[in-house]
């Protein structure tokens, strides 16, 4: 670009960086072959826009190999003109999963992290929201 504007390099690059322009990060994009993709989208994306009456939405996810650290020396208190303060250095207790349920009506969210990732994690977890959400909403 500098070639074809007859400028330098840097010159190019101070008003990119000026107007926060990245040309060299390229973002993709993959559109599932499912044929019936665009229905499933439609469904999915309805029920979260539009819930039934009376229905319950969650939207579940679950994080495996969720890093769990602690910082070898505490922080030191705010002060006046100082934010907080942390060490560059932790200590690695192992890993856990997260498992996750978003109530898309009123942003409640139901958690629970277990020390492995299997089904009987999920299973666990499930129970959990059955047990969490109204007897109203529940399934029968």
């Amino acid at each position: 670009m500098a070639a074809e504007l007859g400028v330098s390099a840097s010159t190019v690059m101070r008003h990119w960086h000026a107007h926060g322009l990245k040309p060299h990060i390229v973002r993709g994009f993959k559109v599932s072959r499912d044929p019936k993709f665009v229905e499933k989208l439609e469904d999915i994306v309805g029920l979260y826009m539009s819930p039934p009456e009376h229905a319950l939405v969650l939207c579940c996810d679950e994080k495996s190999q969720v890093q769990a650290l602690d910082r070898t020396q505490p922080g030191l208190p705010l002060k006046k003109g100082r934010a907080a303060t942390m060490t560059h250095d932790y200590k690695r207790n192992g890993t856990t999963t997260l498992f996750a349920a978003l109530n898309v009506l009123d942003g409640q969210v139901i958690a629970q992290c277990q020390q492995r990732h299997r089904h009987t994690e999920w299973l666990k977890f499930l129970r959990k929201i059955d047990r969490e959400t109204p007897r109203t909403k529940r399934c029968i």
